[in-house]
């Protein structure tokens, strides 16, 4: 068995879409300084790095984050390499991706993005095709090798309402630079933020 970590690191220096706060790790308490432990107050985004876009993050009255059904979360997935800067449905179809398949995680140029601190605006993204094409064929879980499955400036963001509408769980930020493409076992588990429109997640994958 092997397992691969396709989490994104958590640190004051990584990439974040813009908008949103760098993360910040404040120590409040030290050994160092004779206190009985090391604790530390940390400040991020619910959008930060690897993390769940449940359907509240862009639909008033839809599930919360510790709604999302655990089953989504977990189960066989197929990595498949994308090489166009947009995701089709056209590049869905050639993808013959097997009929069936509940979870896709997309691996792109993205992943090699996480070497660098600033955020990259020309990352791959997918076409609002593509999300239609997702929805038709049952796909429970949709993942994306960084911060957004739509590109920049989308206005009514069309990709996003489209899967979360649906009840497709949208995983985001995720780094897929040491995968290679085929059938894993996935395991993505979110913080259990009560009402919470995202949260981070520790993604792996399990061959």
């Amino acid at each position: 068995m092997k397992i691969y970590d396709i989490t994104a690191g958590i640190d004051k220096n990584m990439p974040v879409y813009p908008g949103d706060p760098h993360p910040s790790i404040t120590p409040e308490s030290r050994i160092s300084n004779k206190e009985s432990s090391n604790i530390s107050l940390i400040c991020i985004s619910t959008h930060t790095g690897t993390h769940i876009d449940p359907p509240y993050h862009m639909i008033e009255d839809g599930g919360r984050l510790d709604t999302v059904p655990l089953e989504n979360l977990t189960g066989p997935c197929i990595v498949c390499q994308m090489l166009h800067d947009e995701i089709s449905a056209a590049d869905l179809e050639d993808a013959e991706i097997p009929a069936g398949t509940e979870r896709i995680l997309f691996k792109t140029k993205n992943s090699d993005f996480w070497a660098e601190n600033r955020f990259r605006e020309d990352y791959t993204s997918l076409k609002p095709d593509a999300a239609e094409w997702l929805v038709a064929k049952g796909v429970k879980l949709v993942g994306i090798d960084y911060l957004s499955v739509e590109k920049m400036h989308s206005g009514t963001h069309p990709v996003h309402m489209r899967l979360l509408g649906a009840g497709v769980t949208v995983v985001e930020g995720l780094d897929l630079r040491d995968v290679p493409s085929g059938i894993y076992t996935l395991v993505c588990l979110p913080l259990k933020i009560i009402g919470g429109d995202g949260g981070p997640a520790r993604a792996i994958l399990i061959k």
